[in-house]
């Protein structure tokens, strides 16, 4: 598949991917995670396709995109593995969805490296950077990171089309969940680092 990479500033319109894999991955989100959960995985693509056109990042959109609207299904009751840590089994579920997509293995493998790597915040644009923008975007979303470098007309509309939901409150209960049952992974470390406190003074909830 060509790699696509937007050309101009992303707009609400390009907030949902209109591919048969896009619309097959947001079908599938919002089948799964609620409204909070499934707002969270959009603004995630958006934050992090905005930040790649303003720092001038080519990468594969569509790639990007179902990653990102898969990457926290591990979270949901139906895929919530009792061993392994939540974005592992969350790129395990972008894979099977991906295969009935039909897209070709190496494909498909990197749907799930890009959400196993998410978790981490040391994957450079120039390593990895589909992992490297669904980290920045979901770390501006979860904690408010790297706000300033958002316009804040966008972020003002994007709260605006998906709104927060109570989204840090249930986040947090979510991973302090997943930290509790499974002390050994990335999660836990996470919970252990100041999560509750960073997701607490994230601007965004004040915001919308």
């Amino acid at each position: 598949m060509t790699p696509l990479t937007p050309a101009t500033p992303m707009t609400a319109a390009a907030w949902a991917l209109d591919t048969p894999s896009g619309r097959a991955a947001r079908e599938i989100a919002a089948e799964y995670a609620d409204g909070a959960l499934l707002n969270h995985s959009v603004r995630s693509y958006a934050f992090a396709a905005e930040y790649a056109d303003r720092h001038g990042l080519s990468y594969d959109r569509e790639l990007l995109y179902v990653s990102a609207l898969a990457h926290d299904l591990g979270l949901t009751a139906p895929f919530d593995s009792h061993t392994l840590p939540f974005e592992e089994a969350g790129g395990h579920v972008a894979r099977v969805l991906t295969a009935g997509l039909g897209w070709p293995a190496e494909r498909r493998a990197r749907a799930e490296e890009i959400i196993v790597l998410h978790m981490r915040d040391d994957v450079t644009a120039a390593e990895d950077v589909e992992s490297h923008l669904l980290q920045v975007g979901t770390s501006a979303d979860v904690s408010g990171l790297g706000l300033a470098d958002f316009d804040p007309a966008f972020t003002a509309g994007l709260l605006a089309e998906y709104p927060r939901l109570g989204f840090g409150d249930a986040f947090f209960a979510l991973v302090a969940d997943q930290a509790v049952r499974k002390p050994q992974c990335a999660a836990a470390a996470y919970v252990a680092g100041g999560a509750k406190e960073r997701i607490a003074a994230n601007p965004l909830d004040r915001q919308g």
